[in-house]
């Protein structure tokens, strides 16, 4: 097992710290990890997507568990796969596509762990139809404070309590996932541009029965009547008679980087590149004019479609030294109007965003500390070192608690504990469980001391 003291911070770049970072290859050595922990606890880490605080652990242990990374069975008949913690959900990607099976929920990136998507309870474009992912976990073992492991199942407070725990019941070793069938390796999309906020959010909740996935950009520079306005992806996984003839030969291959869309720009946001010539204005003005106002049946690559991010990991935040924030919400069917007036208060502001995705959520998961909630969610990433923008965000979180909303965990790096618990309700049942199972503090992170969770 390596041992190393590094310097970690989310993939915001924002409050870096240092710990102690150990990479188990087996069972037997992140027990001892565990049980070997200082007063400052331990916590485990992925591939290091989480945009916050939530995988480090300042002054303590942090378990890098990607070194367990086997996948361990394939039930290619039942659609099931038996895999370590530490596999990405790319390899299991490469893996299980070709076999005609794909993951029923996949989120913004698929360079994160299994071990992550179920502390994180993640969600994707298909949160109305799919759920988020630990909807399609059947079991997983869980190394709690005491050493022990636990084979750990829905319906239990335990699993409740670890889907979207972010970590702070235990480390989880392995998982049973459910998988879907796909006939193809590539994807259906339509898209289309709306002229104004309230159009955007028509189109995405008429039409998001009608598609699997979907999912909008918001211009969030735009200003006047163009206020919200945006562009609009839906998608399905297109069936084999919709791919050209050369294609067929080969339908389930998988492929990584574009075929199409150019209008994204992904592929410009290059440090030193697009991003460092222009404002955030004309940049989103140029993006916006690029869509297409409309058009259906577009043949994508699946990473195209559903991770855009990956193409230029870093740089598709934001550029800056100072890193950039991620404030992602979500507001109940009922309170559109909150996030309107957020959405007009960031385009007052001026805030330099290139990066804000509207979605529709559809029934929150078992995960007491998981983020979806029935209604609308906009994620929004921003520059850290933008002036006067945490009391900006303080206020937007006073507006979403009072709306009975909540702001997204996995990605925060600066809630303020007092707004915790009017977000989450079933706060103070985590905190019980987690006194008892783990009653001396093994298990701690930055967001945990932070957020006194």
């Amino acid at each position: 097992m390596s041992v190393d003291t590094v310097s970690l911070t989310g993939w915001g770049r924002t409050a870096p710290t240092t710990a102690l970072r150990f990479r188990p290859r087996n069972y037997e050595e992140a027990v001892a990890v565990v049980r070997g922990c200082g007063p400052r606890g331990s916590i485990a880490r992925g591939l290091g997507r989480a945009h916050g605080d939530a995988a480090q652990n300042a002054g303590g242990s942090v378990l890098d568990m990607t070194g367990l990374d086997r996948i361990r069975t394939i039930d290619a008949g039942a659609g099931v796969v038996v895999c370590d913690a530490g596999v990405s959900l790319h390899r299991l990607t490469e893996v299980l596509l070709p076999l005609g099976w794909f993951l029923p929920v996949t989120p913004a990136s698929r360079h994160i762990t299994v071990g992550g998507a179920i502390g994180s309870d993640v969600h994707g474009h298909d949160h109305r139809t799919s759920g988020s992912f630990s909807r399609h976990v059947t079991e997983f073992d869980l190394l709690t404070a005491d050493g022990g492991i636990h084979t750990v199942r829905p319906g239990t407070p335990l699993f409740d309590a670890t889907a979207g725990g972010l970590g702070l019941t235990g480390v989880i070793l392995s998982a049973t996932l459910r998988l879907q069938p796909v006939a193809t390796s590539l994807m259906a999309v339509d898209t289309e541009r709306a002229l104004d906020l309230d159009d955007l959010m028509t189109r995405l909740a008429t039409g998001s029965r009608r598609h699997r996935y979907a999912s909008a950009w918001i211009d969030l520079t735009a200003r006047g009547r163009s206020t919200g306005r945006g562009v609009l992806t839906r998608g399905e996984h297109a069936p084999l008679h919709m791919l050209p003839a050369h294609a067929r030969r080969t339908p389930l291959h998988f492929r990584t980087g574009p075929l199409s869309p150019a209008h994204s720009l992904v592929p410009d946001l290059t440090p030193g590149g697009l991003l460092g010539r222009m404002s955030a204005a004309a940049f989103n003005e140029l993006r916006y004019r690029r869509a297409p106002r409309s058009r259906t049946g577009e043949l994508q690559r699946i990473t195209t479609f559903f991770h855009p991010q990956d193409t230029a990991p870093h740089a598709y935040g934001l550029p800056g030294r100072g890193g950039f924030v991620r404030y992602e919400f979500a507001v109940g069917d009922g309170r559109a109007e909150t996030l309107r007036r957020i959405v007009r208060q960031l385009a007052q502001r001026r805030c330099p965003s290139y990066l804000a995705v509207l979605r529709r959520f559809g029934p929150g998961g078992p995960g007491w500390l998981s983020f979806p909630e029935p209604g609308w969610s906009l994620a929004v990433d921003l520059p850290a070192a933008l002036p006067g923008l945490a009391r900006f965000l303080d206020r937007m979180d006073e507006e979403v608690a009072a709306a009975g909303g909540r702001v997204c965990l996995t990605a925060d790096s600066r809630l303020r504990p007092d707004a915790l618990a009017a977000m989450y309700p079933r706060l103070e049942a985590f905190r019980q469980l987690r006194a008892e199972w783990d009653p001396n503090g093994a298990f701690r992170s930055d967001l945990s001391r932070r957020l006194s969770l």
